[in-house]
């Protein structure tokens, strides 16, 4: 990685022969994210790597090939951005983990940091857009003042509030003139489906509207994707959900058009400008794999971009018309590749040792058919088995490498990873499933997923795990309450865990989502929330539990974490609790490895497992 890591390199060749085990490596395997390029610079490039063992942003000036870190903070730092002409390099500064903030700026080639948005206080981001003369759009999110949108000109005094809503909302993108600015919505009060509004940056009077919930009766939902990248052009890719399925279209602000583009792919669509705005780069979604697609605006042809089976995470069209992307598998690590051949930055050091692949598991559950994904240890079964429960919950887990999972495999359990209604990648309506019986609807697959594995000779009855993170942790700990003989031990990380504490002190775009998938909040729907809380279900628990939360955590706060812990600690059960001093997880590889650790020992001591690799 060049000048960046040079200091390091003697330190990273020593770790070839690492006699650490296979699990631990492949967290401290050096690896970047898809590099970010500048619109008028594209040699300029911005990416994320945990090179010295905390994930921080990093710059690449292409023509040098020069790399040096940007950012060097104790819990890392993920979020950031370029300017358009290359200039600057924008990132976002909370509080170890907080996600309370705000940005700063630091020159291309290295210099000071400098607050970017002078005038502006602290808060939770909601958006960014930088235009090509400058111009800024910031939107914000605070519990006093809901959601902002700011406008900030080329030499002017400060920031000019132009959107204020309590509801949730945030910058979707800023034209290429600058002229026009898009806003997601959710004024209707459904956080789980957006509207669009369109308003010109002149004056900040509405241009056009679009909300396909039809004032919060409908669930459908629309996504900003981007402005075309053409000086003048009022065109607007948008992602709409009106087949069932998240697919594009272009919406021509100005003239009040729409264009259909009826892509024939099963799954969901996502699509990115190509950087001469004649074509899309099309991200296809389908039952937790993913390809590449270019469609050309002017013939409607749709060219396959060839990637190898697995799952793309992200891609990006370059100007000369190649395409980069990062891919992984299961079974293999991520790699940045482009379509031009070759591998388009190879961090320094020892790469992560592969894992197994996924087999594809379809149940009958409840709602339809649910789609699980399982690795398989060595050997023949019934195994110990970990269902790996994924966060979200509109998210789903794919054919993607992951070291959490391939740790338990290393370690003789075979995991399970199911796509729960709630899920994404399955449809509008396996989505939108996950309604008022929070929580419950996702246990009810999850079990028929359970009852498969056990019937089927892969797990054994006596020996199976619950866990997960976030939205998975909230899932393990209501399941091990509602489901108490099923499960024998319980692992949740960052959990919901008492669901009306959780929402009295979790970020305000948060509790919006609470009161669209339950119905209202607390005082509103008190039994909804009753019903869908693990606090209400900890007295059935009999599975030993192990829970691991963030001090500074804003999504899963750590107070009703203490409530869950305190009735644990009333009635005598088997708990452990690990608290760290970050947020919602961590960015600091070996805190992460420690996590992982304190798992497998947790279940090794309460299933009578071999003794953790260390």
């Amino acid at each position: 990685m060049g000048a960046m890591t040079e200091s390091k390199n003697s330190e990273l060749e020593g770790e070839l022969t690492d006699p650490a085990p296979a699990w631990q490596r492949r967290f401290r395997a050096p690896r970047v994210s898809l590099p970010e390029w500048a619109e008028e610079a594209p040699d300029r490039s911005l990416f994320v790597s945990n090179a010295t063992g905390t994930y921080e942003l990093y710059a690449w000036d292409r023509a040098s090939g020069e790399q040096r870190q940007v950012t060097d903070r104790p819990n890392g730092t993920t979020d950031g951005t370029l300017s358009p002409d290359g200039a600057w390099i924008w990132w976002f500064a909370d509080t170890d983990g907080d996600e309370f903030g705000v940005w700063m700026r630091q020159p291309f080639g290295g210099g000071p940091d400098e607050p970017a948005v002078p005038g502006l206080d602290a808060s939770y981001p909601a958006g960014l857009a930088i235009g090509r003369d400058g111009t800024l759009l910031v939107g914000r999110s605070t519990d006093e003042d809901g959601s902002t949108v700011h406008l900030v000109r080329p030499g002017a005094d400060g920031p000019v509030e132009i959107y204020r809503h309590r509801e949730s909302a945030g910058v979707g993108d800023l034209s290429y003139d600058g002229s026009l600015i898009a806003v997601e919505h959710t004024e209707h009060g459904d956080a789980m489906h957006s509207a669009l509004r369109v308003l010109r940056s002149s004056d900040a009077s509405v241009l056009a509207e679009l909300d396909d919930t039809k004032g919060g009766t409908e669930e459908l939902g629309l996504a900003v994707l981007g402005f075309a990248p053409v000086d003048g052009d009022s065109r607007l890719l948008v992602g709409h959900q009106r087949r069932g399925r998240w697919e594009p279209m272009i919406w021509d602000v100005a003239a009040g058009t729409e264009t259909d583009l009826r892509l024939d792919l099963p799954g969901d669509v996502s699509a990115e400008w190509y950087p001469d705005g004649s074509g899309l780069l099309i991200v296809h979604s389908f039952e937790a794999r993913s390809e590449l697609w270019r469609y050309e605006i002017h013939t409607g042809a749709l060219v396959r971009v060839e990637t190898p089976a697995g799952s793309v995470s992200s891609a990006t069209a370059r100007p000369d018309g190649s395409v980069e992307y990062l891919w992984s598998s299961a079974a293999e690590p991520p790699v940045v590749r482009s379509t031009d051949g070759g591998v388009v930055l190879d961090p320094p050091g020892p790469k992560a040792p592969p894992s197994v692949p996924v087999e594809d598991v379809w149940v009958e559950g409840p709602g339809g058919r649910v789609h699980a994904l399982v690795q398989r240890p060595a050997g023949e079964g019934p195994f110990p088995t970990v269902f790996e429960v994924h966060g979200g919950p509109t998210w789903h887990d794919s054919d993607a490498f992951a070291s959490g999972p391939a740790a338990w495999v290393d370690h003789g359990y075979a995991v399970v990873r199911v796509n729960y209604r709630g899920s994404t990648g399955y449809g509008r309506e396996w989505t939108d499933a996950l309604k008022h019986r929070v929580g419950l609807i996702e246990l009810e697959d999850i079990d028929a997923v359970r009852a498969w594995a056990v019937a089927s000779g892969l797990a054994d009855p006596s020996r199976l795990v619950l866990s997960g993170g976030s939205w998975g942790g909230y899932l393990t700990l209501l399941g091990i309450g509602t489901q108490p003989e099923a499960w024998a031990v319980g692992l949740a990380a960052v959990p919901v865990a008492d669901y009306v504490a959780a929402y009295e002190d979790e970020m305000e775009a948060l509790k919006a989502l609470d009161r669209t998938l339950l119905g209202g909040s607390p005082e509103e729907v008190p039994d909804r929330y009753a019903a869908s809380s693990p606090l209400t279900y900890v007295d059935a628990v009999r599975a030993p539990v192990h829970i691991s939360a963030g001090v500074n955590d804003p999504r899963c706060p750590i107070r009703q974490i203490d409530n869950y812990v305190d009735r644990l600690k009333a009635r005598g059960a088997v708990h452990e609790v690990y608290r760290y001093d970050a947020g919602h997880g961590s960015l600091v590889v070996e805190e992460r490895i420690k996590q992982v650790g304190l798992d497998l020992a947790f279940a090794a001591k309460h299933l009578g497992g071999g003794p953790v690799e260390s």
